[in-house]
């Protein structure tokens, strides 16, 4: 999973996809040459709609289409849509933010949020006691109008209107009572000091993998210098997966990503261009015929870029921001490069790096654990999923010799999409908690 993955996730926001929607990938033939057209693409996703945890909706970008709904601006009981559900208009402003909500109501309901002000804004619907939030719509633009759907019971409620360049201001407080409906999941917004620790932490934890990752680079890189393509072939991997395991860090490693993991995506002339470098160029060699003498350039090439990244790393500092997106993000591009076998240069050892992306996002769990317990009601239930995609994944292995995945009976690839596929949809809640939110 390169960082040329996330080569363009900075560059535009593409249109909310909801959790439910990810679903796992048709498999693909296998070839000697991954398509170098398709550039491993990581796109970066502000809240999903995830299913068992904070209800938010994405922020929209340009060419997003506006949603609207009928309303009950009037202040009247709030009508029931074609939906079936009761909508109510919430005025979204630096003046009367919250306003138009009038007769407030328990069970699950739309409020049509009307950006009234000139500028664009995010909003909150917060417990007005703590300020856990219940659900949130990002970049709400001037006039326009955006639905949120929630599910309230007995509480306290208030809307809290961030406008941009101005500070935050909340709402009057709804109260809703003698309800039997239990409301939706509400989680307190994460602060960006509060992720500072478990980031420090994981940053230690990849320096001791840069050693790791050095050390058996350098047994690959002394096999393929002697001559000894059997042993290389041998060490290719286990090297491979170190690196495969220090997924959330793929952002700070900058230019070193590519040199050390990146594949043809975009490289004119594929497998044969100066390029194309690192551990897949060496497994196409090792895996295509290449002469000891042909590899022994790429090999020796790896390994300086590897001792480099091990030299720099101590330098280098993490976003804490990006912590919990990233412990989504190193999945779903597993299952949409390595279950697609994008990445595969003649090894066959994609689901190898599949089990080690897991393992890298269990460790970035690890660290961020004391966060989600207290606000994830399904943190327990994401530990279950993890333990079910390590014992499928396991089950392919052959004591070190992975099957390939081509030579998956369709029954094994089923189980495999469904484990990984579903993983995945429960990890967009991490990336929805952890978004550090704006509180004034």
């Amino acid at each position: 999973m390169p960082e040329s993955a996330r080569g363009a996730e900075d560059e535009a926001e593409p249109a909310p996809i909801p959790a439910t929607e990810l679903t796992s990938p048709t498999p693909e033939p296998r070839t000697d040459q991954p398509a170098t057209d398709q550039p491993r693409t990581a796109r970066r996703r502000t809240v999903l709609l995830a299913a068992g945890a904070l209800v938010a909706v994405a922020a929209v970008g340009a060419g997003v289409l506006t949603a609207r709904g009928s309303g009950s601006g009037s202040g009247g009981k709030a009508p029931a849509a074609a939906d079936g559900l009761p909508h109510t208009t919430v005025v979204v402003a630096t003046a009367g933010c919250g306003s138009g909500w009038t007769h407030p109501q328990a069970g699950h309901q739309v409020f049509e949020l009307h950006n009234t002000s000139s500028t664009a804004a995010e909003v909150y619907l917060t417990d007005a006691k703590t300020g856990a939030v219940y659900g949130e719509v990002e970049g709400l633009s001037p006039g326009t109008v955006r639905p949120l759907g929630v599910t309230l019971g007995n509480g306290s409620y208030a809307f809290k209107c961030l406008p941009d360049d101005a500070d935050a201001v909340t709402g009057p407080t709804v109260r809703i009572s003698g309800s039997k409906v239990r409301s939706g999941p509400a989680a307190l917004p994460i602060t960006q000091q509060e992720l500072i620790p478990p980031t420090l932490a994981y940053q230690k934890w990849i320096q001791a993998r840069t050693v790791e990752l050095a050390r058996k680079t350098d047994v690959l890189r002394a096999a393929v210098d002697r001559g000894d393509l059997a042993a290389a072939r041998k060490a290719w991997l286990p090297a491979h997966l170190v690196y495969e395991r220090m997924g959330a860090a793929y952002g700070t490693f900058g230019d070193s990503d590519g040199a050390i993991n990146g594949t043809t995506a975009g490289l004119a002339d594929g497998v044969h261009d100066a390029g194309f470098t690192g551990f897949h160029r060496v497994e196409y060699g090792l895996w295509h015929g290449e002469s000891a003498s042909g590899l022994r350039g790429p090999a020796d090439q790896l390994g300086k870029d590897v001792h480099a990244l091990e030299g720099s790393w101590p330098t280098q500092r993490m976003d804490p921001a990006d912590t919990g997106l990233r412990a989504h993000e190193i999945l779903e591009n597993t299952v949409q490069f390595e279950l697609t076998g994008r990445t595969d240069y003649g090894s066959g050892t994609n689901l190898a790096t599949a089990r080690a992306n897991l393992d890298g996002t269990r460790v970035l769990l690890g660290y961020l654990g004391p966060l989600l317990k207290t606000r994830d009601a399904g943190f327990a239930e994401l530990g279950d999923w993890m333990d079910r995609a390590q014992h499928t994944l396991d089950g392919l292995d052959h004591s070190g010799k992975w099957t390939p995945l081509a030579q998956l009976t369709r029954p094994q690839r089923e189980k495999v999409d469904a484990d990984l596929g579903g993983l995945v949809e429960r990890l967009a809640d991490v990336a929805a908690l952890t978004d550090v939110r704006r509180t004034a």
